[in-house]
């Protein structure tokens, strides 16, 4: 007999399939057509306090890229703000994970939001904030369909309360938007998995070490290219198989998520979980532009950018650049 999360899975496939085969037209529509609408998103509860008393800064992260001007530069519509609870560095004892309510609530909020922007036929690139934020997109997709997921971070993300030592929900993230983790988080209005591990690919990852089989490093059906993968293969071509492979899935698009740790220390040293090496700007360019511009993408996220601790301001400015020049073909 089939459990009840496979049960679900089960019949998710069956309604995506379905509905591709009742709609082509509209599943292989455009997304990125749509007008670009800019939402900020600066939650900083999956976060850990830095010291004692002080709060994470990647909240100011979308502020920042406004003072920087994002929207200007992009020729996007400003979509506003979601804002967050207040944060609280304790952790909650019933699911060991740090604003695990508030987490939940805001996925809840931001969800309805992009929803929104989606069903208006908009493309929204969201401005985190930290990586939680990915389970109100995740929420978003799955209450209109199935869709994929392209993960792009330093780290796989796939830790959960029982081996995560910050308790941070910015390390869990992709383990609890495919299902892994506590019910309070992983099913959300009973949307349990948001994001299905078959329709995942884990991009640029340096952690954990190539070779790892534990489960905090993505194990099939997720798809992984760690990082000295793409470096062997290149860029561009390891851009082009990403998104052959999830334009080829049966789903109704896919998302992206992009922590900007992912780029090495020597471009973007203000985040929150520092590591050496990294991908260089111009290969995060080249990944996006290819992945943005396909028919099947239905938006953007970015996350984890610190301003707190880029008083100069590079960091942002870094940010603002790469996203200029994903976006400058939609004018072209």
């Amino acid at each position: 007999m089939f459990s009840q999360y496979s049960r679900r899975t089960f019949l998710s496939d069956l309604a995506a399939t379905l509905w591709l085969l009742e709609h082509p037209l509209q599943a292989m529509a455009k997304s990125v057509h749509g007008r670009l609408s800019i939402l900020d998103a600066p939650s900083n509860l999956g976060l850990k306090p830095p010291s004692p008393g002080k709060e994470p800064g990647a909240k100011g992260m979308a502020g920042a890229l406004r003072a920087h001007g994002v929207i200007d530069r992009l020729h996007a519509e400003d979509a506003g703000t979601v804002i967050p609870p207040a944060y609280n560095p304790m952790i909650d004892p019933g699911v060991n994970v740090r604003n695990a309510r508030g987490i939940r609530e805001y996925s809840l909020q931001l969800a309805e939001r992009i929803e929104e922007l989606l069903g208006q036929g908009r493309f929204p690139l969201v401005l985190g904030g930290d990586c939680s934020i990915l389970l109100g997109s995740a929420l978003a997709l799955r209450e209109r369909g199935r869709y994929g997921l392209l993960f792009v971070d330093g780290h796989a993300d796939l830790l959960t309360p029982a081996n995560s030592q910050s308790k941070g929900a910015a390390g869990m993230d992709l383990a609890l938007a495919t299902g892994r983790g506590p019910d309070l988080l992983t099913d959300i209005d009973s949307k349990k998995p948001y994001i299905q591990p078959e329709d995942t690919i884990v991009f640029g990852y340096r952690q954990p070490p190539p070779g790892d089989t534990s489960l905090v490093a993505p194990q099939p059906p997720m798809g992984a290219f760690p990082l000295q993968s793409i470096q062997q293969t290149g860029i561009a071509e390891s851009a082009r198989k990403v998104v052959a492979r999830l334009e080829s899935a049966p789903t109704l698009g896919f998302w992206i998520h992009v922590d900007m740790d992912v780029l090495n220390t020597e471009s973007m040293p203000a985040v929150d979980s520092p590591q050496t090496g990294g991908m260089t700007p111009e290969e995060l360019s080249t990944l996006l532009q290819t992945a943005v511009h396909s028919e099947r993408c239905a938006g953007i996220e970015i996350t984890i950018y610190d301003p707190t601790l880029d008083p100069a301001g590079t960091g942002a400015d870094l940010i603002v650049n790469i996203l200029a020049k994903v976006f400058s073909r939609r004018d072209a």
